[in-house]
């Protein structure tokens, strides 16, 4: 082969390779939506969308809002291209004819696309005013897409007001937006408004997978769910993570390999964190957190798979066929299985703690430190006893024996006779009542005492159950708000001094004013003083 062949050969194999880099797109180009059937997750939207091109119902300007990476750009083109199609407005457009493949690369004269960011001032809406009144070149209509619709000036928003409100008949306006809290509300109400929501996971997921069988690459289940998880339900940013990893690691990717790239933590580490809240094991929980920082983990992320994981067991105990959070059977039927004996209420006060941790580590710079502090307080908040629980155990108890919740005595053994029981204390005897009356004779005898009954079977563990009960209930008097400014009733005191303090002979000194007694009427005092053998003394 001689100098001028060898010449050839080369220049052809450049001018291969840089064709090859100029006609690559990212995934997130390649495979974006190009008609209304390939947009996933917004069906809200695109329901709406279909039906009014369908019925001839086309509103003169809508705004698109939603999360970055949710399709707004692209459902704005696939509704202009559907505008503008050859005989349109119609839904069933080619998107390869030729003025749909101009719209979907944004060099049509027809849909001028404009950024808000770099165009926002009065200048720039003076030239879309004066320009609104030529009529389109190709299509029906003259279309006007501003993308970020926030950024323009207070100013800028009032220039266009009177344009928007009643453009010309062949000119529609489409906006969108990620803070529609910066949108004055005189351009809202000219528009109608459709809200995208976030993708989810599993639709992430799932359209990952048809990419990698598209590029002849493998994907793990545990790796597509690692990365939608990662995108946080924006499919572009999914779309881009998996492109980076393509990149790094050829044709198979495994979640290992996710989680070296972007720091995220696997769902073990998760489950295994759960785990050690649920059955109270501080020093296990604190040394998985200490493994995540050292290996350069981020708290914030791992903060947040912990409150879904406890949000999809609180989800799972409602509903048994809801979701699992993309963890494998043999990780979460044991996180099940932990969870079964804590309350409903209990896991969400574990949530609510946790993302109180989570709002504080947002802006603190030792995010360590507020992790471990909300993990501590998260297996505390397990042991300590609330105000639901104190009415449920007096609501339901008829006396000491059924408070009872812990007895060393097992069941099967048989309870002692009666004689080898404790004998109860004799009752203090009962001072004589004045009677009201002040003619009664005073040599009437007092009355006796009833005798005490002696104790049954089931109360020879009743002073284990009366010191529980006690603190039960010192709980709850501590924290129930004060009902009025007078002394707290003391218990354990006779009936009869109460009468005696209403019947005091008049000539001695003035009766004292006569209480009500209706606060002593309540059913929880009248149980408390079931439960503790107590009587009620004035004071």
């Amino acid at each position: 082969m001689g100098k001028k062949d060898q010449q050839i050969v080369i220049d052809k194999f450049f001018a291969i390779t840089r064709l090859t880099r100029v006609s690559y797109q990212v995934f997130a180009r390649k495979y974006r939506p190009r008609t209304f059937a390939d947009v996933l997750g917004q069906d809200h939207v695109i329901s709406t969308l279909r039906n009014s091109i369908e019925r001839d119902r086309l509103a003169h300007a809508w705004l698109f809002v939603g999360p970055r990476g949710t399709g707004k750009t692209t459902t704005a083109r696939i509704l202009a291209k559907a505008l503008n199609c050859p005989g349109g407005p119609s839904i069933d457009f080619d998107p390869d004819d030729p003025v749909c493949l101009e719209i979907g690369n944004g060099t049509s004269l027809d849909v001028i696309e404009i950024d808000g960011a770099s165009n926002n001032s009065v200048d720039n809406v003076r030239d879309i005013r004066e320009n609104v009144q030529f009529t389109p070149t190709q299509g029906k209509f003259k279309i006007y897409y501003i993308d970020e619709v926030h950024m323009l000036t207070s100013a800028a928003f009032n220039a266009l007001l009177k344009t928007l409100e009643e453009p010309p008949e062949h000119v529609k306006f489409i906006f969108a937006t990620t803070e529609p809290n910066k949108i004055l509300p005189t351009i809202i109400s000219r528009c109608q408004r459709f809200d995208l929501r976030p993708i989810p996971t599993e639709t992430i997921a799932k359209h990952l997978q048809y990419i990698s069988t598209q590029e002849g690459v493998q994907l793990d289940d545990p790796a597509a769910w690692a990365i939608a998880k990662g995108a946080d339900g924006g499919m572009r940013d999914a779309q881009s993570m998996l492109d980076q990893l393509v990149a790094f690691c050829g044709e198979s990717i495994t979640e290992q390999n996710v989680l070296e790239i972007f720091g995220f933590t696997s769902r073990e580490t998760v489950a295994s964190l759960t785990s050690s809240i649920l059955t109270k094991d501080s020093p296990k929980a604190l040394d998985l957190i200490h493994q995540q920082a050292e290996s350069g983990k981020e708290l914030s992320q791992l903060l947040g798979e912990l409150i879904g994981c406890l949000r999809a067991l609180l989800v799972t105990r409602l509903d048994p066929n809801a979701g699992n959070e993309g963890f494998a059977a043999e990780i979460w039927d044991p996180l099940v299985a932990a969870s079964e004996g804590i309350q409903t209420d209990r896991i969400l006060n574990l949530i609510d703690v946790l993302a109180d941790s989570e709002g504080r580590m947002k802006w603190a710079s030792n995010k360590r430190l507020h992790f471990e502090i909300g993990i501590i307080k998260a297996i505390q908040s397990l042991n300590d006893a609330r105000i639901s629980d104190v009415i449920k155990a007096l609501a339901g108890a008829g006396s000491l024996s059924d408070l009872q919740t812990t007895s060393e005595t097992p069941p099967s053994t048989p309870t002692p006779p009666a004689s080898a029981s404790p004998a109860a204390p004799p009752a203090p005897p009962a001072p004589a009542p004045v009677s009201p009356n002040p003619s009664s004779s005073p040599t009437s005898p007092p009355p006796q005492a009833p005798e005490a009954e002696p104790p049954s079977a089931n109360e020879t563990n009743e002073p284990q159950a009366k010191a529980q009960a006690k603190r039960s209930l010192d709980a709850l008097i501590d924290a129930a708000p004060e009902a009025t400014a007078e002394p707290a009733p003391e218990l354990n005191a006779p009936p009869q001094a109460a009468e005696q303090s209403s019947a005091e002979p008049a000539g001695e000194e003035e009766a004292s004013p006569a209480t009500d007694d209706s606060f002593y009427q309540d059913p929880l005092i009248q149980e408390a003083l079931k439960v503790f053998e107590g009587t009620i003394q004035q004071p």
